[in-house]
């Protein structure tokens, strides 16, 4: 295993959209890994996605476990992720590792149902809510070459400026 490189604002290749994963092989499996681990280098970070690795295929790993108080489905492997279902709207503060300065305000889902396939190929269903639902939210964005900077509330009262990492 190891930790690859983190893509950061500007970089072009973070605003392309994701191909689908149709082969499930010991390749992709070894990527899997390396994105893991990166993830888990990652301060304080919760969910990492392959196009923020320079990798442009639809691949998230969201992990909210570690998290307090916070209803979770522990490590979630998603490989084609697709939102089926989502109810309610929240403002909320998010981070992302391809923008480590910055911080902002952006709304989301409160509840969400996704279904996707683990690193084995095999479906799988989840429902999520609150802070997971946003996570998974913001790395499902990633796929489609979005940033949490493309969905501030308001880029002028939204944006802050990251003062320490936890």
């Amino acid at each position: 295993m190891a930790e690859l490189s983190i893509i950061t604002y500007p970089d072009e290749r973070l605003k392309g959209e994701s191909q689908r994963v149709e082969i499930f092989d010991a390749e992709v499996g070894a990527f899997i890994a390396d994105l893991e681990e990166t993830l888990r280098a990652g301060p304080g970070a919760v969910g990492i996605a392959a196009p923020q690795v320079g990798r442009a295929q639809r691949i998230v790993i969201v992990d909210c476990s570690a998290k307090r108080n916070t209803p979770n489905n522990g490590r979630m492997m998603l490989v084609n992720p697709e939102i089926t279902e989502w109810d309610g709207y929240a403002v909320g503060r998010e981070g992302c590792l391809s923008v480590p300065d910055y911080t902002g305000n952006v709304i989301r889902a409160e509840r969400i149902s996704l279904e996707a396939q683990d690193e084995h190929g095999v479906p799988q269903h989840y429902h999520c809510e609150g802070f997971e639902a946003r996570a998974v939210q913001h790395e499902i964005d990633h796929l489609d070459g979005l940033l949490f900077l493309d969905r501030l509330v308001s880029r002028r009262n939204d944006l802050f400026r990251r003062k320490v990492y936890k």
